[in-house]
């Protein structure tokens, strides 16, 4: 009887995360049509006059889509809890459910454990492949938009710096700076032609940017286009301003979104980064943020249970559909607003990250436990 029992629980669990995962399907399956047509319209439009072919912003849709449904996960999420709960409730599976002596709380096992199931893959296999074609959508981007090269690059080795024009490349080497990448120290410049070949190396024991320009303070230049010895021939100066278009926002978006870097790889990537001088913060707060999606996608799961989960012939669906969206929208705002908090150092990064989920699974279970159970 015992044994009849517990297969007879597991068979409700599994029945309640299939139709959980059904809807999450049907629902994700509608956001990628929609998401694909708008962002084709975009493209569209943002190219329009320019010597873009239909292939190329056609790519460009398929490396930004996946990144765009990633960041939708949570609205997904909630429209599938009200489309599952609300059919449960009409065809009164839940009332058999409850009269077989099962509690509302146990019948959100299923789609609970589905919920943190999809945000454990989404983490794990999903985060990967979307950070690879957002970078990869970054750069065909901007290669569509400009020709000059710059870029920046966090090393074992320090901080790799590179900015170009229609005359030369300059590739800057750094082994630490300041916090915000404004301020260099034992600096190597190498210079190269159009063609690839080096024409001059300059050293430097700091390197200071200033409007259009790099200050560099006890300079040593070698000229390696001449014939005869460069050693013999170099070039001492006390300060040296060499030209750039490089600027301090430039050189903070040039490493790129948190989201840019996969979740396995980013915990290296904050090490070189504090290494190198810079400040890791927005990272660290990413990271934590993305190991606790599980959880945050649970707590929305049982926000649409406490709000949707009742008898269907009830009055008032409408108003706690919208109850839902809104305490949904609710926490999916706070968590944004908790991440800035984090990003500025106004916040802990461990409590911008877990603290909105926590306490959202908290409120919406002492709600069904007064609900359902109480």
């Amino acid at each position: 009887m015992g044994l009849a029992k517990g297969a007879g629980r597991m068979i409700l669990h599994l029945y309640f995360a299939r139709r959980f995962a059904l809807a999450f399907t049907y629902v994700l399956g509608g956001f990628l049509v929609l998401v694909i047509l708008l962002d084709f319209i975009e493209q569209l439009r943002r190219f329009r006059g320019m010597e873009i072919t239909l292939s190329q912003k056609a790519h460009l849709v398929a490396l930004n889509v996946p990144a765009t449904l990633y960041q939708m996960l949570p609205l997904v999420t909630v429209l599938c809890s009200i489309m599952l709960f609300l059919n449960l409730a009409r065809s009164s599976e839940l009332v058999v459910t409850r009269a077989a002596g099962r509690s509302a709380l146990r019948a959100l096992y299923g789609p609970i454990l589905t919920s943190l199931l999809i945000g454990l893959i989404a983490v794990a296999i999903i985060n990967p492949i979307v950070a690879g074609t957002q970078k990869k959508y970054e750069q065909l981007l901007s290669s569509f938009f400009s020709s000059r090269v710059s870029a920046v690059s966090v090393s074992s080795t320090g901080l790799w710096l590179r900015q170009g024009d229609e005359q030369a490349q300059t590739v800057i080497h750094a082994k630490r700076s300041n916090l915000d990448g404004t301020r260099l120290f034992d600096v190597a410049l190498y210079e190269f032609d159009l063609s690839g070949k080096a024409t001059r190396r300059i050293a430097a024991t700091t390197a200071t940017l200033g409007d259009g320009f790099w200050n560099l303070i006890n300079a040593k230049e070698w000229q390696l286009e001449l014939r005869g010895n460069p050693e013999a021939e170099a070039d001492t100066k006390r300060q040296y301003k060499i030209p750039t278009e490089l600027t301090k926002d430039h050189i903070h978006d040039s490493f790129g979104s948190p989201s840019s870097i996969p979740i396995w790889q980013l915990p290296a990537f904050i090490n070189q980064l504090e290494k190198a001088g810079f400040s890791a913060r927005r990272h660290r707060v990413w990271f934590h943020m993305e190991m606790a999606l599980p959880l945050f996608l649970a707590s929305i799961v049982m926000i649409g249970a406490g709000f949707t989960m009742r008898h269907g012939r009830q009055s008032r669906t409408g108003l706690r559909v919208l109850m839902t969206l809104l305490f949904g929208f609710g926490l999916y705002f706070l968590r944004n607003f908790a991440q800035i908090l984090g990003e500025n150092g106004q916040l802990p990064e461990i409590w911008a990250a877990w603290i909105p989920p926590i306490a959202a699974i908290g409120l919406s279970l002492a709600f069904l436990l007064h609900t359902e159970d109480g």
